[in-house]
């Protein structure tokens, strides 16, 4: 067996810290061959500003601690969109009773996707050693981010020598999706001529005489409504809730292969859109599932509660696409887990026979196929052409160019 002898690596000492060790070193031999009261004040002031600077170093800002604050503006704990800001509040505290100057902080910022932003500024502590830092982050796109450790830098008194400490004060938080508001979707529309036989018979859905619960009265409100027990045992009006008729079940199927899109930023548009689709069934309480198709499919079933909507909003935030797999191959992968009769909303750019025959599948399969085409704004008469091609085929398209253009498009409405 060999024995491997590691070298013990000795510290780098700046070359100001031989600067002053051969000062010191000659005031030494200064007092020691001609001696004098110089040479000892000499001397001692050498040594003293060298105990001086090694105090500094051992109990100053390498031993610096802190934590941080996130906020949206003034409101904590709020849910950060795509377009947001965070305000940044880090406090630090020295250890030791010997003042320093200032504190330079050195914060980055890192994203899921590998991009990092750097930030840079100083602090002036208090005789008691601490201090704060407050900054704001750039509008912040879709994305995990969390904070690297955060270097501080500082200098004694006299500019002498630089002492270096980090530290690690987590803060990670989310970004969702931008989306913007629908305030209603032609899909579920009896007089739109693509409705296919499993759509719902009325725009809006009928409330039964099943009571489900009861909620805060609303102006408007009739006059049977009111639930006299709650309204008495809670002191404030109260309304009976009333189950809603059922309706068919909503897929939204996103695609998230690479080689459809043009840029990053029309995958984006293609998110944002779905997020935005998955907003307004939450609102609608519609039963809204999600389907991403990558290298293999992530189903999320259709549900109306609040928790599950939301776990899909967070499945967006770190989605990406991918190079691998095909989109037909991802879709059928999951398809045990999409309801019967649903309603197939594909969200991709495709307009080729891969999106047409997918459709197709999709109707066969006893779905109503949907496509919502996330355009490039630079082919417009072939957009024409394809959402032409669609209606022929009794299948129901929406063009989307823009995010702003998104809610005219869903409500039927023409650019």
């Amino acid at each position: 067996m060999k024995m491997v002898i590691r070298k013990r690596r000795l510290p780098r000492l700046s070359g100001r810290i031989w600067l002053l060790m051969v000062i010191w070193v000659v005031c030494l031999l200064y007092l020691l061959f001609q001696g004098g009261k110089t040479s000892v004040m000499l001397l001692s002031m050498v040594t003293l500003l060298g105990i001086y600077l090694w105090i500094v170093g051992l109990s100053g800002v390498r031993r610096v601690q802190g934590s941080r604050q996130l906020s949206q503006g003034s409101e904590f704990g709020e849910l950060l969109h795509a377009g947001d800001q965070v305000h940044v509040k880090l406090s630090l505290s020295l250890p030791g009773f010997l003042p320093l100057p200032y504190i330079i902080v050195r914060e980055v910022l890192k994203r899921h996707t590998g991009e990092s932003w750097s930030f840079e500024d100083s602090v002036i502590p208090s005789m008691k050693g601490s201090g704060q830092l407050a900054f704001q982050t750039p509008a912040l796109e879709r994305g995990t981010y969390y904070f690297a450790e955060t270097e501080c830098v500082s200098e004694d008194i006299f500019g002498l020598l630089e002492h270096k400490g980090k530290l690690n004060a987590p803060g990670e938080f989310r970004v969702l999706p931008r989306t913007v508001f629908i305030p209603y979707w032609q899909l579920n529309d009896r007089r739109s001529r693509m409705s296919g036989p499993q759509t719902v018979q009325t725009r809006t859905r009928r409330e039964t005489t099943q009571i489900n619960g009861v909620r805060d009265y609303v102006y408007g409100d009739r006059f049977s409504r009111i639930h006299w027990n709650a309204t008495a045992r809670t002191g404030s009006w109260k309304s009976k809730e009333f189950e809603h008729e059922t309706v068919p079940k909503t897929m939204l199927v996103l695609d998230t292969h690479k080689k459809h899109y043009v840029n990053a930023d029309q995958f984006e548009l293609a998110v944002s859109s779905i997020a935005s689709l998955l907003e307004y069934g939450g609102r609608e309480r519609m039963g809204v599932g999600l389907c991403t198709a990558g290298e293999t499919g992530t189903v999320f079933q259709p549900s109306e509660q609040m928790m599950e909507r939301q776990r899909m909003m967070h499945h967006l935030v770190d989605i990406h696409t991918t190079s691998q797999g095909s989109l037909m191959a991802a879709v059928e992968s999951g398809v045990r887990q999409f309801p019967q009769g649903c309603h197939f909303v594909l969200i991709s750019p495709l307009k080729d026979h891969q999106a047409l025959e997918l459709l197709r599948w999709a109707d066969t399969r006893g779905m109503t196929p949907c496509h919502v085409y996330i355009g490039e704004g630079s082919s417009v008469g072939q957009d024409e052409e394809w959402m032409s091609m669609l209606r022929t085929r009794g299948i129901q398209g929406y063009h989307v160019p823009g995010l702003e253009e998104l809610p005219t498009v869903m409500g039927g409405g023409t650019l």
